[in-house]
């Protein structure tokens, strides 16, 4: 919400799921009016490695703990691989490269469907690697009258 307090109520949350939804439609909209520009080998390649390397090694040792605590590199790496400066960064790397390609939208695609579908945001070590509610921020949102 602001730099002393830092979480969403349901309404702000919210909120900051629309934004992405409204930039994910644009996205979307982007690829349907140029669909028969985009090279789709690499769009889904783009698309996919975000996960694979950054959602799911983590996933698997999340289910492999049962509800243990996992090490902190697997939220390392799903906030590198989820995060709008790394991708920036690989798509600025790619069109000095290979140059501008519609394909790229594939990763704002998935970065703003996880924020606007999934409600997904980086991770802290504090809360388990999948979601579910943490008693504390319970607690603290009964306390504001915000569940």
């Amino acid at each position: 919400m602001d730099a002393a307090n830092r979480f969403d109520t349901r309404a702000t949350h919210a909120l900051m799921r629309l934004e992405y939804g409204i930039a994910l439609g644009v996205c979307v909209t982007l690829v349907v009016l140029h669909l028969g520009e985009i090279r789709w080998l690499p769009a889904v390649l783009l698309f996919v490695y975000i996960d694979l390397v950054g959602y799911l090694p983590g996933a698997i040792a999340h289910h492999r703990a049962k509800g243990g605590r996992i090490a902190k590199a697997y939220y390392v790496l799903y906030n590198v691989m989820h995060s709008f400066a790394t991708q920036a960064a690989v798509v600025g790397l790619w069109v000095l490269l290979f140059g501008w390609e519609w394909a790229l939208l594939a990763i704002p695609i998935h970065l703003c469907g996880d924020r606007a579908l999934f409600g997904n945001a980086l991770k802290p070590f504090s809360v388990p690697f999948e979601p579910e509610p943490h008693p504390a921020f319970q607690r603290l949102s009964r306390e504001l009258g915000t569940p």
